[in-house]
């Protein structure tokens, strides 16, 4: 259990083995923590939402949500869109990129399993990132001309986020507590997938080089398509 204190003094029982840590900066514990360690006590200054966002760089939301329904995001005119309406439908969720040698591949395969299933109940949530050898440099309204127009994607492009790092979007701070890659849980690169089933869990994770086609399956069983 960790405890904070309105003096800048931090102690961090430990039941297992059983020691006492005392610390005078609470970025002094990120070596032995993790955020799902922390206990804020309610009566202290330090227990406040900003101060728990700016140490542990993990929000609120990310630590509490339990389904992906829980969330709010931007899309690409900057507008808010609650992931709840999403209920009912299975998630494909993709960090994507449009100068990746990844690119014409994955997007031809999305926009493909988008016009077979969306009638089903699929929907694929692209999430442009630009933190992978700077590969999606463009702006919102940019990127979604070349997505539309050269590939033909009819599902929604949405803000560009960061995906790793202290200003990961919360949203893929929940994906990545979900299910971890094969190299930890920070997305490996561009085209990373996450499957999400109708009532909002992570099922599923794909590495970059999965290509949609790849598990086609597993959508299938989600949707109840024999």
């Amino acid at each position: 259990m960790l405890l904070f204190f309105n003096y800048s003094l931090y102690l961090y029982l430990n039941s297992y083995p059983k020691k006492t840590h005392l610390f005078l900066s609470p970025k002094h514990l990120f070596t032995i923590l993790k955020p799902t360690h922390f206990y804020f006590s309610s009566n202290s200054l330090d227990s406040s939402p900003n101060f728990k966002n700016s140490v542990l760089g993990f929000s609120e939301q990310s630590m509490a949500s339990q389904s992906i329904h829980e969330f709010t995001v931007k899309d690409a005119r900057g507008n808010d869109v609650e992931l709840s309406k999403y209920k009912g439908k299975v998630l494909l969720l993709v960090n994507v990129a449009s100068q990746c040698g990844l690119t014409n591949s994955n997007y031809t395969e999305l926009a493909q399993l988008y016009e077979k299933y969306k009638d089903q109940g699929l929907e694929i949530l692209a999430f442009p990132c630009n933190q992978f050898g700077g590969q999606e440099p463009g702006t919102n309204e940019e990127i979604v001309n070349f997505v539309c127009t050269r590939f033909k994607a009819e599902y929604p492009i949405f803000d560009k986020v960061d995906v790793n790092g202290p200003n990961a979007a919360p949203i893929y701070k929940y994906l990545k507590s979900s299910k971890s890659g094969q190299e930890g849980e920070d997305i490996e690169w561009n085209f990373a997938k996450f499957l999400v089933d109708k009532d909002g869990n992570v099922v599923e994770r794909y590495a970059p080089t999965t290509t949609p086609f790849t598990f086609e399956n597993d959508i299938k069983k989600l949707l109840g398509i024999s």
